[in-house]
């Protein structure tokens, strides 16, 4: 604490007086001399004691090393019972720790301690051994000493031995120590002597500047003035008789003080009743309010410290609060305004929905900014479309309120804005908003609507904010903001902030806008690149689901192929990535599937066909690398363009997925391999569910390894179900958890394929799917075997004939006799030609399905080739009229061999007609014609 005038109280020796500061230095200097004097005096007493040990050391050695009889008795059989007693009376005698007398290699005869007798001294003996006398501080076991070691000499100069002595090291600190307090004492005393006569002098500096330099003298005047004038706090001193000693300029301003004010009693300075109160009792007080004419002010009075036992009276400080009141009040209006901008900013454009962006912004306007809000936009961007430029008819898209009993239009509701004096028409027109303070005096408002308006004033709206949607320039709607419970209009303030509050919320509603235009453009491409209708199939019974993502089309697809043979190809795929691309991708895939599968391919050479495709597809061009991607004749990359308005690189197929299915139902045999792509579940027909393990393979376009095949036999009315992995997996529910909620939706038997899509959806179908979802539900059949007939044929031309008449007579019991001629000019074109060009063994198969087919396989791979046969060939017309009255033919490919296959309708055609007109040609004469 300090005393008046910033005076340190007490002896004034603090360290902010010049005595202080003075006294301080000298006591530093004092016990740092001090305190070196008495180190130096330790270190030089250590000093000497080791040099006393060493000497003392090396003269009791070089005299027992001299005595008489030593070497004498070093050359007896038993040294150590000689020199034993010897050694130690001599080492009592010299006063030392240990006395050793040991061999030239250092093993001892004798030792203070018995014990160590017959062991090797440690340490560096060899210069002894060289006949060198030394001394040497030794550190080690048994103990550190101070050591000295000196060689024995017989007459003629030869060592004989050592002699070793020394002190402990611990003895020699123990003479040091008996020494320090002698000169810690002495060290203390001059050290009193110092900082007393330091102490006298500090006094007496302090008597001479009563505590105080010229420094602090300046430093005082200064803070003096600066109270008084130049500090923007009132301030005034009281003295213990209550009268006013000081007044700063601040005070006088804030309390109109006269100009004689000091040493006025405070009941004559004309203050406030309350203030004068206050400072006449002395009691402390803390940001107490008190008037002063038409001001606020905070009071804090304090008592000074006492000087010399009696009071001194007390300070008080006064603070113009009212501006500060008013500030604070429009800092809290702009903190919450700011704070909302930033709540909008998070909650507004949550997600891509035009409709959910309006509503967020409804409801982070109420109730903190405006007791009702109602958006209205137009139907265009409600779908998705650029906006025409017309506005006077929109749609109210969102409506929130403190109360649910208004009289505003619902949503849904054409809004028009047919007066152009309303508010609403002149904020479309002028790009900016319009604020009403009072509706009652919005005539063009009340013109448009008398009814409308007139509930609206009944129920209290009185004031409205009307605020176009403006993105990139564009009106997308408007935003009108309603005040009815809160009694303020809104202001210039709520104005700019309104706009800024709808500028936010129009970007938002804009990118919906945009997305929803994509997504509408992405889903009608991804639909019109789907199958629409199924084809009708004896094999299977097929149901099918596709349901685009909420978040962007991905590009899912599904098939279902018709093969020859009454076969069917199951197919679903998954493009990776959302969007126009991945439906013009899965389009691609698609049709390339639809392409190979003519070829009758196994799914793994399918696959592998097609994962080719799209390795090839994706290959830089000759040329790309130098192609100038961006327009700029720099030769820039591709990367260079991606985000600009420059030549936009096509876009590459990688990264898609197949699963592809071949069920035969002559047999029940089931094909499949997959590219990345989950396999299929398989309901057997008393409900169990199975997914069997199909081997991986890699995505599509990834390349460099192939892909296998499994083989499985399915019983009848076993039910294959196909789907992406959008409908077992989510953002919250792993791959595994989906497979077990799919297996348990599909365990439920007697459900047609349209009953298990839709229970399955049920069960595994989320409010928002993050990914494409498709499903492909297909119920197997198998043909009865009695409309499947076969022969095994062997090779031998006379058999064509016999198996010719076997067919014949099978399509009679088939009650086929009008496609009868049709059907065995193609099986003896077929048979011969096995017979002539393939190899064993040959078998003839007739399928009755929805049309008639007529297989013949044999071993041989060598593939049949259509040719035009000239008029003056003798054969080449065999597969010309297979090709012309079949309605459809081809080859397919198998483990053994080759399958040569026709269809046939069912119903008359050409063929027959000509038969029955007598014009068909002798079959006996065409099975000569060559191929």
């Amino acid at each position: 604490m300090t005393g008046r005038l910033g005076r340190p109280k007490g002896l004034g020796l603090g360290l902010r007086s010049v005595a202080g500061q003075v006294f301080a230095l000298q006591a530093v200097i004092v016990v740092l001399l001090v305190t070196v004097g008495a180190l130096a005096l330790i270190l030089q007493t250590r000093y000497d004691s080791e040099r006393e040990a060493r000497n003392r050391s090396l003269a009791a050695a070089e005299a027992f090393a001299h005595a008489p009889g030593l070497v004498d008795a070093l050359k007896t059989p038993d040294p150590t019972a000689v020199l034993q007693q010897r050694a130690e009376s001599a080492r009592q005698a010299a006063g030392l720790d240990f006395l050793a007398v040991m061999t030239p290699d250092g093993i001892r005869y004798t030792d203070s301690r018995p014990e160590l007798i017959g062991e090797r001294a440690t340490g560096d003996i060899a210069r002894a051994r060289a006949g060198e006398s030394f001394t040497e501080i030794f550190t080690g076991e048994p103990t550190d000493a101070v050591r000295a070691i000196v060689p024995v000499r017989t007459e003629d100069g030869d060592i004989v031995g050592l002699v070793g002595t020394g002190i402990e090291i611990e003895n020699v600190g123990n003479v040091v120590e008996g020494q320090l307090p002698l000169l810690l004492g002495t060290a203390a005393a001059a050290l009193l002597l110092a900082v007393g006569g330091a102490a006298l002098v500090s006094r007496r500096l302090r008597r001479q500047t009563h505590g105080l330099g010229p420094l602090e003298m300046t430093r005082i005047n200064e803070h003096h003035e600066a109270v008084l004038h130049a500090v923007r706090e009132g301030v005034l001193i009281i003295d213990a008789d209550r009268r006013l000693l000081l007044a700063n300029d601040e005070a006088r301003r804030l309390l109109d003080l006269p100009a004689d004010a000091e040493q006025r009693h405070v009941t004559e300075l004309g203050l406030d009743p309350g203030t004068a109160a206050l400072l006449a009792s002395g009691r402390t007080a803390t940001d107490e309010v008190h008037r002063a004419g038409d001001r606020l002010l905070a009071v804090n009075v304090r008592p000074t410290e006492p000087y010399r036992g009696r009071p001194t009276g007390t300070v008080m400080t006064l603070r113009d609060t009212t501006e500060l009141a008013t500030l604070t009040g429009r800092a809290a209006i702009t903190r919450g305004r700011l704070q909302l901008l930033y709540e909008a900013g998070v909650r507004i454009g949550t997600t891509l929905d035009v409709v959910r962006t309006a509503e967020e912004l409804t409801e982070v306007a109420v109730p903190r900014f405006a007791d009702f809000v109602t958006v209205e936009l137009l139907t265009p961007v409600l779908r998705g479309e650029e906006p025409s430029g017309a506005y006077t008819e929109m749609r109210r898209t969102a409506l929130s309120g403190t109360r649910d009993d208004h009289p505003l239009q619902p949503v849904g509701d054409a809004i028009r804005c047919v007066v152009p004096t309303t508010p609403m028409a002149r904020a479309l027109d002028g790009g900016h908003a319009v604020r009403v303070t009072d509706l009652h005096t919005a005539e063009g408002w009340r013109a448009q609507d008398p009814e409308g308006a007139a509930a609206a004033l009944a129920y209290g709206f009185h004031s409205l904010l009307a605020v176009p949607l403006l993105a990139r320039g564009v009106v997308l709607g408007m935003a009108n903001f309603w005040r009815a419970d809160t009694p303020e209009p809104f202001g210039e303030d709520d104005l700019s902030f309104a706009e800024e509050l709808t500028a936010r919320a129009a970007v938002s509603i804009d990118n919906a806008r945009r997305f929803t235009r994509e997504h509408t453009m992405a889903v009608t491409l991804q639909r019109s690149l789907l199958p629409r209708v199924l084809p009708e199939l004896s094999a299977v019974d097929v149901a099918f689901r596709y349901l685009p993502a909420k978040a962007g089309v991905g590009g899912d697809w599904f098939d279902v192929i018709p093969l020859p043979g009454a076969r069917v190809a199951l197919v679903v795929g998954d493009v990776v990535g959302h969007g126009l691309h991945a439906a013009a991708t899965m389009g691609r895939l698609r049709t390339a599937v639809h392409n190979f599968s003519t070829l009758d391919l196994p799914p793994d050479e399918l696959l592998g066909h097609l994962d080719e495709l799209i390795d090839r597809i994706d290959r830089p061009e000759a040329g790309d690398g130098d192609r100038d991607w961006d327009g700029d004749g720099d030769g820039g990359s591709e990367a260079d363009v991606v985000e600009g308005e420059g030549f936009q690189p096509r876009d590459r197929m990688t990264g898609a997925t197949c699963l592809y299915v071949i069920y035969d139902p002559a047999d029940g045999r089931c094909t499949l391999a997959r590219a990345g792509h989950p396999g299929p579940a398989l309901v057997h027909p008393d409900g169990r569910v199975e997914f069997p393990e199909v081997p991986a393979g890699l995505p599509l376009g990834v390349g460099g390894m192939p892909f296998e095949s499994t083989e499985l036999r399915l019983a009848e009315g076993t039910r294959l179900v196909l789907f992406t992995d959008g409908l077992v997996e989510d953002r919250d529910r792993d791959f595994d958890t989906g497979l077990g909620l799919l297996g348990e939706a599909l365990a439920r038997p007697g459900r047609s394929p349209e009953q298990a899509c839709a229970d399955v959806l049920t069960a595994l179908l989320v409010p928002a799917p993050d990914d494409d979802i498709a499903l492909l539900v297909a119920d197997t059949r198998r043909l009865e075997s009695d409309r499947i007939a076969q022969w095994d044929v062997p090779a031998d031309p006379s058999a064509v004939a016999r198996v010719r008449n076997a067919g014949a007579a099978q399509l009679a019991a088939w009650k086929l006799d009008d496609i009868a001629f049709t059907a065995e000019l193609i099986l003896s074109e077929l048979i011969t030609n096995a017979i002539r060009y393939g190899a064993e063994p040959i078998r003839v198969r007739l399928l009755r399905d929805r049309r008639l087919i007529c297989e013949i396989s044999d071993g041989s791979s060598t593939a049949p080739h259509l040719r035009y046969a000239a008029t003056t060939d003798e054969g080449g017309r065999g597969l010309f009229l297979v090709a012309q009255f079949a309605e459809r033919w081809g080859t397919r490919y198998t483990e053994r061999g080759k399958v040569i296959w026709a269809e046939l309708p069912l119903t008359t055609g050409a063929g027959s007609e000509a038969a029955v007109n007598g014009l068909a040609p002798d079959l006996d004469a065409l099975e000569n014609l060559a191929w």
